[in-house]
């Protein structure tokens, strides 16, 4: 239910708040992560309900992670600041994670798992768990993006995902991601990278050329954004041009299997990458994995602010609940004291584009993390010997685990409500959607629907429903796909929204904090939850 509606005490102007704060993730992904985050809102003297606090969380969030290595950055430096420790893959658990305690690991620096041990923890008992995605359509720079066209410098990329891609076009774009650099041990070491100014645009070829009524541009030809102007390329100043060369002859004293960076790309796009990284020369780049994203920050919108203008709500608006949830959850030592299960939360990269990689959801990531935590022994509350594990732990725990598959789900257009199903029309702020496909293009099932619908009660927060018309295709999700790799239980849900995948979306503000109770909810609840709802 939606709060008391508030009257503000005097009319507003136009506002902007702007912070600048740092982020810090675990020393070997990267350095600090500089970001600035734009509140704008107008409001005037008519009564107006103010949004949750969680809402400007998300805008936090969002406006910090222009790409999935931000988006792993941000979410680790919540978890650090939540009191969970950081664990890695190569090392052994077996002395490490233990009941009552919270740790977080990352995967290629775009993946992430955090989880939480209940204190009554045994081998076998259930995981609570929630999966989200990290990564949006988006452009990314291509391994050589050197290109100049007609007195224009020009970058070269390549598309990721399924974009609306005439939405990118006369946008205000830059770039971030990762670089690698070598330091003087010869350790090749990964800097997070956010370049703030608008440096590219895809500019729109005018009406006037262009009489047709249709906007399909060629997508090799025609979405190829404009760095500058190769007139100032040429006269950059002198002792710049005086430096390449020497930087260059230094390349060529080592034999070099790629071309060098430098002819790869453009010199002065380098040296604003480098700067924008803290690297002192753009010769000390290796290589990096660019992403260009729109300046324009995220804000909430609307009379009464009741929306989210932003990019890439598809799925950081889900990444950004399902971490809050599980931070939530373990905020009072009590509940996770007497918790027999684990409650675990998962944000992949590559969903966009399939999920079939080393860090995405149709990998081995999950998989053997749970087999970890399934034979985490509990100690036993007389002594400090731990029971013996039986053999089939891992699968007694998969039998028992459920997973919320959790992925942005559509909002009824008002103008295009002829696209939905009558019966089945999700309104922004209305509560998380509970997605149904009968294909299994959703993996959604009346005894997950019947668990959900329970904690909802409990937690106090709103629920919708979502079927696509017959005559409709269907998006997908790794809910299925996870749900059949690991044999557990598994419902899809997701907060509604508009323009999904295009540059920039639009949301309901209160369903940030709708979302993130019922995560909240579902972590805590699950373990006392599970075995009322039995079937074989």
């Amino acid at each position: 239910m939606l709060a008391t509606p508030r009257v503000s005490p005097s009319p507003r102007l136009f506002s902007a708040a702007i912070h600048s704060f740092s982020l810090r993730p675990n020393s070997n992904t990267a350095s600090s992560v500089p970001f600035h985050v734009v509140r704008c809102h107008f409001s005037s003297t008519a009564a107006r309900m103010a949004p949750p606090k969680s809402a400007y969380g998300f805008l936090d969030f969002v406006n910090a992670s222009p790409t999935p290595y931000h988006a792993v950055a941000t979410s680790a430096a919540l978890f650090e600041k939540a009191g969970f420790k950081l664990i890695r893959e190569r090392d052994n658990w077996a002395s490490v994670v233990q009941p009552g305690s919270k740790y977080y690991l990352t995967r290629n620096g775009s993946s992430i798992v955090a989880f939480a041990v209940g204190g009554k923890w045994k081998p076998g008992n259930p995981i609570g768990m929630i999966g989200a995605h990290t990564d949006s359509p988006c452009l990314r720079v291509k391994p050589a993006s050197k290109r100049n066209a007609h007195g224009f410098l020009q970058v070269g990329v390549e598309l990721y995902g399924g974009g609306i891609w005439h939405t990118w076009f006369d946008r205000d774009l830059s770039v971030a991601g990762r670089v690698l650099v070598k330091d003087g041990d010869g350790i090749f070491i990964q800097k997070l990278v956010k370049v703030d100014k608008p440096i590219l645009r895809v500019p729109t070829l005018a009406i006037h050329l262009h009489r047709q009524s249709n906007f399909d541009p060629n997508k090799e030809d025609e979405l190829l954004p404009i760095l500058g102007l190769v007139e100032k390329e040429l006269n950059k100043p002198a002792a710049e041009a005086a430096a390449a060369p020497e930087e260059n002859a230094e390349a060529d004293a080592d034999f070099q299997p790629l071309k060098a960076m430098t002819d790869r790309h453009h010199s002065q796009f380098l040296s604003v990458v480098a700067s924008a990284a803290g690297i002192s020369s753009a010769s000390d780049i290796v290589d990096f994995e660019l992403i260009l994203y729109d300046t324009q920050p995220s804000c909430l919108g609307g009379l009464n602010d009741e929306f989210i203008f932003s990019a890439r709500l598809d799925n950081l608006n889900m990444t950004y609940c399902s971490v809050m949830g599980l931070i939530n959850s373990v905020s009072s030592n009590s509940s996770l004291e007497n918790d027999p299960s684990i409650r675990l939360v998962s944000c992949f990269d590559h969903e966009e584009i399939g999920s079939l990689s080393a860090h995405g959801a149709d990998s081995n990531l999950l998989p053997a993390i749970l087999r970890r935590l399934s034979v985490i022994p509990s100690l036993n509350a007389d002594s400090t010997e731990t029971t013996p594990v039986s053999e089939t732990a891992f699968e007694q725990t998969l039998a028992t685990s459920f997973l919320v598959s959790a992925d942005m789900a559509h909002s009824v257009h008002p103008n295009y409500a002829g696209k939905y199903e009558t019966n089945h029309r999700p309104e922004m702020n209305k509560g998380t959607v509970i997605k149904v496909n009968a294909n299994q293009r959703y993996a959604t099932n009346s005894p997950g629907i019947v668990l959900l619908q329970e904690v909802a009660k409990r937690a106090k927060v709103p629920l919708q429903v979502f079927v696509v018309r017959n005559d409709s295709p269907c998006g997908s999700t790794i809910g299925p796909m996870l749900s059949a790799k690991l044999g557990v239980r598994t419902l899809d849900l997701g907060n509604p929204q508009l323009s999904m995948h295009s540059i920039r979306e639009t949301g309901g503000s209160w369903d940030v904090e709708h979302a993130i109770g019922l995560f909240k909810g579902f972590l805590e609840m699950y373990g006392g939850l599970e075995a009322k709802i039995f079937i074989d």
